[in-house]
């Protein structure tokens, strides 16, 4: 009596190194809008916490937003774009804004991004 093998064979080996290969694709052409959204989050919870922003006006914030913009490379999203609101003492910001990544040819994925300073929704 014959024992059937067993394994992987050749063209499922194929497929799923074809399936991994344009994950990992995906993957590198989405890090960049990715890490760029979680810095602007970043930078907004930190200036919330400054108290020259916390107490000052919108001149304070637009100098400590361009300085952290430029140490973090943050292009998506310029001061004039980001809504402030003051809750009490409390300071909140927040943005909207949209990322276009082009995939391959004529097909692009649209990115919608709403970092704000406060707890998410």
């Amino acid at each position: 009596m014959m024992n059937r093998q067993r394994g992987v064979s050749l063209s499922g080996l194929l497929i799923f190194s074809v399936v991994l290969i344009f994950v990992a694709l995906l993957g590198f052409k989405l890090f960049t809008p990715y890490t760029e959204y979680f810095a602007i989050q970043k930078v907004f919870k930190t200036l919330a916490q400054k108290p020259e922003v916390k107490n000052g006006g919108k001149l304070e914030f637009i100098q400590g937003w361009a300085a952290y913009a430029q140490i973090e490379r943050i292009s998506a999203i310029g001061g004039d774009e980001i809504e402030i609101t003051r809750e009490g003492t409390n300071v909140h910001f927040s943005a909207s804004y949209t990322v276009k990544v082009p995939l391959f040819k004529n097909f692009s994925l649209l990115i919608d991004f709403n970092p704000t300073s406060g707890p998410s929704p």
